[in-house]
Parts: structure tokens; sequence; C-alpha cells
């Protein structure tokens, strides 16, 4: 089997491990950022960094008209919404904040997806590949245990888009070829996650999770809040911290 993958990576501890976990598993993998209109791009170059010391082809992709029809967020709109901070870790996950982006994660997916197509079909018809031995991934870094609340960071989103991008693909209505979702850290915890992410030896210390682009993450934000949060559950000093001399 040839697998054909796209990871999304927004620079952050999430996307950044569970790249490093697509790189061992598909043997064509782009990582695609999405430069959306967000408050910083801080992260976009950190994403960009991460795909080069992961040996990751990377594809930025301007979309910042997103914030033009997705404007009621604190992340895309932050001068009408102010980004939450200070609050308890226990209170976050308990409703919906306003850093959602209206149905951010359905528009990434449908983006990723696209160019997966386009890429195993043209491998199909253009490479003369096999359908019967082709397998086509995204790998997304959602997670349900540890996160802020997000309806399309949950299992049922994933299972219902799934669904929805096969049907509406030449992909699977002519070859077959199933688009499958990878969602590989959903069910663990914020420390989980910073322990595979030490495992995998993906470069943490390069990341970036924060709401803010300030020189040093803010530390109030949900981001920073849960961030902090699972590495300090996992015994392990955050590497950002360490290599900002802030640990």
């Amino acid at each position: 089997m040839t697998s054909y993958g796209v990871t999304l990576l927004s620079g952050g501890l999430d996307s950044t491990t569970v790249t490093a976990y697509a790189k061992d598993r598909v043997d064509h993998l782009t990582a695609l950022t999405f430069f959306y209109g967000q408050t910083h791009s801080k992260e976009v170059d950190c994403a960009r960094r991460v795909a080069e010391l992961l040996g990751v082809e990377h594809k930025l992709l301007d979309i910042s008209f997103l914030g033009e029809v997705a404007w009621y967020s604190a992340l895309t709109n932050p001068e009408l919404f102010p980004i939450p901070h200070d609050r308890a870790a226990e209170e976050i996950g308990f409703g919906i904040p306003i850093t959602y982006v209206p149905l951010r994660n359905t528009m990434f997916l449908s983006m990723a997806a696209a160019l997966l197509e386009s890429e195993v079909l043209h491998a199909i018809e253009v490479g003369g590949v096999r359908p019967e031995s082709v397998q086509a991934r995204v790998y997304m870094a959602p997670n349900a245990i540890d996160y802020s609340g997000y309806p399309d960071c949950r299992p049922e989103f994933f299972a219902k888009m799934k669904q929805t991008l096969e049907f509406g693909s030449k992909l699977w209505t002519q070859y077959e070829v199933a688009i499958d979702i990878e969602t590989p850290i959903i069910e663990l915890s914020k420390a989980e996650i910073a322990e595979l992410g030490v495992r995998l030896k993906a470069p943490l210390e390069d990341t970036w999770s924060c709401y803010e682009g300030g020189e040093v993450p803010c530390g109030g934000c949900d981001s920073c809040i849960l961030r902090a949060k699972g590495f300090d559950e996992a015994g392990i000093a955050d590497p950002l911290l360490v290599r900002l001399g802030k640990a």
C-alpha cells in the first residue's frame, strides 16, 4: 500500500505532536498551515519551523478572508471580542468560549481533503497507481478531554465529516478510496499529549500555543492554561519555556 496524507499544522503543541506521529505512518505527507486572519502570525512562523525540523513538505495557505465570514470570534476579531484571560482550569470546557471560530474545522477539513484528493487522483489518473493500493488520510489534532469546549473537536463531528467528504468526492465515489480522518490525540489528556510529543522527539521547543503573539506566552489565556496544566501533570518542563529561559 502507498499512503498519502495531509496533516493540519498550526504550530502548537497538539498539531506538532500529531505531525510527528503522522510522519512515520505516511509515505507522502504534506503539512498544511492556514493563515486565516488570526490575531497574530507567530504560530504560522512556528509551523514553518516545525515542518522544516521534521523534514516534512509544508504548504501555507492564505485564507484571511475567513475573518470576513467567521467574524464572531476573539481570534478573528479581537477588537470587538477580547480574549478571555485567567479563567480557572475547571471553568474551561464548560460552554463554548468566544475563542471558538465559527465552523473553522469544517472549512479546514474541506480544504485539507481537497488537497489530499488532488494528490491521490493525480497518482491514480496520471501516475498509474492502482486505487486499491492507495490510502488517503487527513491528520488533525482535536482533543475532547482537556479542551476549550469547541463543538468541532468532538469525535462525532469527525465521524460525520468523514461521511460528508467521501460522499462529495470523486476519490470515494468513483474509485472507492476512503478518506480517513485520523485524530490520534482526541482521547488523550494534555499530560498524555505532552508525554507523546516528547517521546516522538517532536520539536516542542519551537511550538506556540498562546492566543497572544508576544515574545513569551501570556500564561493567562485558555490555551496557555491548558498547556501549562498538561506539562505540569506530566512532570515535564515545557521545552518552549526552557528555551526562553522562563521554566
